[in-house]
């Protein structure tokens, strides 16, 4: 019970890792944060920023990814 815990630890915190990785370096080389749809605002010494397309973009990604990965899982 407890090697299966440790093991699932390890492989989320490796998923964790790799995903804060992709996140550092995805603005600097695709453009992630400024696609056409991100809400940017300035008004004055006032600005608000959403990212409304990105997150979209970033939650299509991850949902494909893990429902590759959890159904590879499924399998085994």
């Amino acid at each position: 019970m407890w090697e299966n815990l440790g093991r699932m630890l390890l492989l989320m915190g490796f998923f964790l890792l790799i995903m804060g990785g992709l996140f550092l370096t995805a603005g600097k080389f695709f453009g992630l944060g400024r696609l056409p749809g991100d809400i940017f605002i300035q008004r004055g010494n006032f600005a608000f920023y959403f990212p409304l397309v990105t997150c979209l973009l970033i939650s299509v990604l991850l949902s494909l990814l893990l429902t590759v990965v959890f159904g590879f899982l499924m399998r085994r």
